[in-house]
């Protein structure tokens, strides 16, 4: 990351001290617990810091926190969800066959990845994208299935693929 402005870094720093029991506090409601509080509340600054100008946090500061922390909540959600999914497929696994934490990790981490490149397509792209990959539907079988043209299945296949390859795994 790039050095922060000097203006921005003031800024969140103000922001911080007069703002991060507050928003500590509100985390805590949230998660239930103090460790995890505390990690989002530095994760929504680091984010602040992570701005490229020093616009100013507008006249409802904690309103942008919220934002932050909340956008931050749900990743967190769903990063414990893809977790818990992936643990659970491979709690049926033999015990040699039981992938090492730090491959766990990695796969984790790809599977949150593919997770988020999934959500960012538009409804109809992932679901012709998933009804090719996942149900092994040919491209008619998914026309006539979802009622569109052949031509649509497909570019909405090419703008799938090229989501993918977009992807830095």
């Amino acid at each position: 990351m790039p050095p922060a402005d000097p203006t921005l870094t003031l800024q969140v720093q103000t922001l911080y001290a007069e703002h991060n029991g507050w928003l500590q506090g509100w985390l805590l409601r949230k998660l239930g617990n103090t460790c995890d509080a505390a990690d989002l509340a530095h994760d929504t600054f680091v984010r602040l810091l992570g701005r490229q100008a020093a616009n100013g946090f507008g006249s409802e500061p904690r309103a942008l926190l919220t934002h932050i922390a909340k956008g931050l909540l749900v990743d967190r959600w769903r990063r414990q969800d893809v977790e818990r999914a992936y643990l659970e497929a491979i709690a049926h696994l033999p015990a040699p066959e039981v992938p090492s934490p730090e491959t766990r990790w990695l796969i984790l981490e790809s599977l949150c990845r593919i997770d988020a490149m999934l959500r960012e397509m538009p409804a109809r792209v992932r679901q012709v994208f998933l009804l090719s990959q996942l149900d092994g539907l040919t491209y008619p079988q998914i026309a006539d299935q979802l009622q569109v043209a052949l031509i649509t299945v497909k570019r909405d296949m090419r703008s799938a693929f090229l989501a993918c390859l977009s992807l830095d795994l």
